[in-house]
């Protein structure tokens, strides 16, 4: 039994699920995987369950009707994950955009004392590879903006690689967390936060997924954007108790 699962949500992965899937399992430190599937029509899920048999009691799949979003799909698996109690769970994308190895670096942290651990991009200076400048400049200004607003120090405040302990996880109200798009990521880093939980953050090099096609949207964005403002607001009105 392994104390460490990692989450990966899909939609239309058939390129790059099973060599993730087998990337993760072939690192020293033992994971399990459950796989977010939102109906993905490529086949998706269809490779994920072929596999299943090859890594009984490692690898699981929860199939979801139609795309629901980011943000539902991680909190529909925090709470498969704490009915089974595992101590450490991970956020990571299906297109190796995060590179698996460092699931072993974010765990590390968690293990030496940080509650919530951030593989980040920009700690040490901007380490993203194969994006556009433009993407990157969004990008970076956006975590400048979400520090600018919501007055936490989290560099990478938008990224999704990231490995919580369990008790951040059964503390926040998972209910109540609003955002499903990129936003999600930023609304749990901050609530987290606010919990006064411990957050650092790990350097890790992004690398833009080379397979498959990215879910970034307009909307996505603008959710992100107007978000952070409102959820800063309504922080102003919240008891954060553990």
């Amino acid at each position: 039994m392994s104390d460490s699962l990692v989450i990966i949500p899909t939609y239309n992965e058939k390129e790059n699920i099973e060599k993730i899937i087998r990337k993760v399992f072939s690192l020293t430190q033992p994971f399990h995987i459950l796989i977010v599937d939102d109906g993905s029509p490529d086949g998706t899920a269809d490779i994920v369950k072929s596999l299943q048999e090859e890594y009984s009691g490692h690898l699981f799949i929860q199939e979801r009707s139609g795309k629901q979003g980011l943000g539902t799909a991680y909190i529909f698996g925090f709470k498969w994950a704490l009915q089974r109690a595992y101590e450490y769970i991970f956020e990571m994308d299906a297109d190796f955009s995060h590179n698996p190895k460092d699931l072993i670096h974010l765990r590390e942290a968690c293990v030496n004392g940080a509650d919530v651990a951030v593989g980040s991009r920009y700690v040490k200076g901007v380490n993203v590879v194969n994006w556009p400048m433009g993407r990157v400049l969004m990008s970076y200004f956006a975590s400048m903006y979400v520090r600018f607003i919501t007055r936490i120090s989290i560099q990478d405040a938008t990224a999704g690689f990231k490995c919580y302990r369990k008790i951040v996880l059964q503390t926040i109200p998972l209910n109540k967390i609003k955002f499903v798009g990129y936003a999600f990521q930023i609304e749990m880093k901050f609530t987290a936060i606010k919990y006064g939980f411990n957050v650092v953050e790990v350097p890790i090099i992004f690398t833009d997924r080379t397979e498959g096609t990215s879910k970034m949207s307009t909307k996505i964005f603008r959710e992100a954007f107007l978000g952070v403002i409102q959820m800063k607001v309504n922080s102003w009105f919240r008891n954060y108790k553990k």
